[in-house]
């Protein structure tokens, strides 16, 4: 219901990612390029485009109150759930490249992950994370990091908000509301990111009296049938073989 949203400038999966180009889609925890961008990834994936997906960390930190799964064996976990919901869009393991820095940690790893994503960026890339500014540490951690490698490479940036969206308010001056685009779904694209979001069981089951990581009130602001981005800052120039 929010007027902003409304208004944000619709834009096309197609354009936004010409033949030509690649998408790097930068996920700090397992789900969050499914939260983030799903719909698009399902879209790019039909029509053959080129994508990677980043793995920053393998999401053991993610557990709901009192669940006493070991770490590594809920890393095994996500990284199966990961693989899972990412082919349910089409897009194949070898796509997923896991960096295995710690879940929660981040931020003490910035430099460490902007260098790894330096190697892996290339000119005309674009590189796919939440904002800067979106409200988890690792999610901000993450987005500086890609900005700088962006910077070093020649890579496009493309901002996601994902936390966001349980923090801010219509019109919250935190939220640079002029930049953001909207992307309506396809039908089977919104089918297809709901289903590959339930093959993340980790995140959506609970011990009795406990809520999952992936509550459902969160859900509904993910699983909407449209997508937005932030325009991208740093626009490309147009292919010279165009």
């Amino acid at each position: 219901a929010c007027p902003l949203l409304q208004a944000a400038p619709v834009i096309d999966a197609m354009q936004l990612l010409p033949a030509h180009r690649r998408a790097v889609v930068v996920a700090p925890h397992p789900d969050d390029e499914l939260l983030a961008v799903g719909g698009l990834l399902w879209q790019w994936a039909a029509a053959g485009r080129t994508l990677l997906v980043v793995g920053v960390t393998d999401g053991e930190a993610g557990l709901p109150a009192g669940d006493t799964t070991l770490p590594l064996q809920l890393a095994e976990r996500r990284r199966t759930e990961r693989r899972l919901g990412l082919a349910r869009l089409g897009v194949a393991a070898a796509a997923i490249h896991p960096l295995g820095l710690p879940d929660g940690g981040v931020t003490a790893q910035q430099a460490r992950l902007t260098d790894a994503l330096a190697r892996l960026l290339r000119p005309g890339d674009l590189a796919i994370t939440p904002w800067r500014h979106d409200g988890h540490p690792d999610h901000d951690a993450t987005g500086r990091a890609c900005a700088a490698a962006c910077a070093a490479t020649g890579a496009q940036l493309l901002e996601v908000p994902v936390w966001t969206w349980h923090w801010a308010r219509p019109g919250d001056a935190r939220v640079p509301w002029q930049r953001l685009r909207q992307l309506p779904l396809p039908a089977e694209a919104l089918r297809a990111k709901q289903e590959a979001v339930a093959l993340h069981a980790s995140q959506l089951q609970a011990p009795a009296g406990a809520e999952p990581i992936l509550p459902g009130w969160a859900l509904a602001r993910w699983l909407r049938p449209v997508e937005f981005v932030l325009a991208p800052d740093n626009p490309l120039p147009a292919d010279p073989r165009a």
